[in-house]
């Protein structure tokens, strides 16, 4: 009977707060959405980030007949007893961990897989492509320390650190995922504020029903657990219509750019960041309804 009346008083309280409990609902599923959005790019950041840390290469290309780099000027291609010392001295460094050497040929046929541009590739040969050397190291933070050793040595037209190229991705990415949680956090304080003005008025609207249950000598938890109950619901079908525009935007935004990806995003962290921003939301709203209450209902 009690647990009757108790879902008997949510959905008077529901109805009678129709156009409230729908705010709360789209503030709640807006908010934790965007959340949910900076915590994937978060995690793909640090996916992306996990998987080049150890794959960072330095390429040191050597100079070619008539290249137009300033250390090449003056001087011819570069000669195979500078590449031997060249060779020798990248080894000798002791954050070095492997040194490859790419020819030429080699050169275009990596340029062929990785360049959309037909017109480009109709006119480039072979004899083109630089020849560098591919240096992998023990510590990528060490990138720049072993670059700046290497500029300047006989036969190097340029050296280039593959870390500077992703930073700037990277740096997007972070600042992408800054905004993003940046509006959630406002999207949140405004769910609930929004929840503790629903709260009052609905308490409001019911002083009499709940001063009634004050005399016949109810408990404030009792009381309460309406209210707070009301709150829950909102928060649960907000947390799942959040968990709807996740699975979206993994659909249609996340997926479209995998190809992109070397460490995609899984599933299974999308389904853990749904189930955490579902439980953010619906704590919130609990939380808010309770604590309201516990300030602006007098009976």
């Amino acid at each position: 009977m009690r647990a009757n009346f108790i879902f008997s008083e949510v959905w008077i309280g529901l109805r009678r707060n129709l156009t409230m409990t729908i705010a709360v609902i789209v503030t709640v599923a807006v908010g934790m959405a965007l959340l949910g959005v900076g915590l994937m790019i978060n995690s793909q950041v640090s996916k992306l980030t996990g998987f080049w840390s150890d794959k960072v290469e330095l390429s040191v290309y050597l100079c070619t007949k008539g290249s137009p780099f300033e250390p090449c000027k003056n001087r011819g291609a570069v000669t195979q007893e500078e590449k031997g010392t060249l060779e020798q001295t990248i080894k000798a460094l002791p954050d070095v961990e492997q040194v490859k050497f790419e020819n030429q040929a080699q050169a275009f046929k990596n340029f062929q897989s990785t360049e959309s541009n037909t017109l480009l590739l109709s006119v480039t040969k072979p004899e083109d492509m630089p020849e560098s050397f591919r240096v992998k190291l023990k510590d990528p933070e060490k990138a720049t320390a072993v670059a700046s050793s290497l500029k300047g040595q006989p036969g190097v037209s340029n050296v280039v650190n593959e870390r500077d190229l992703l930073q700037s991705v990277f740096g997007f990415m972070d600042t992408l995922r800054n905004v993003a949680l940046g509006i959630a956090i406002l999207m949140v304080i405004a769910a609930t504020l929004l929840i503790g003005n629903t709260v009052r008025l609905s308490a409001y609207n019911r002083r009499r029903e709940t001063g009634i249950m004050r005399l016949v000598g109810a408990s404030n938890i009792y009381i309460q657990l309406p209210f707070v109950l009301e709150g829950l619901i909102a928060g649960l079908i907000g947390g799942v219509l959040s968990g709807v525009i996740l699975i979206i935007v993994k659909v249609f935004i996340f997926e479209s750019i995998q190809t992109y990806m070397a460490a995609p995003l899984g599933w299974d962290t999308v389904a853990g960041v749904i189930t955490g921003t579902m439980a953010v939301g619906v704590l919130i709203c609990v939380l808010a309804s309770f604590v309201t209450l516990r300030r602006y209902l007098r009976v």
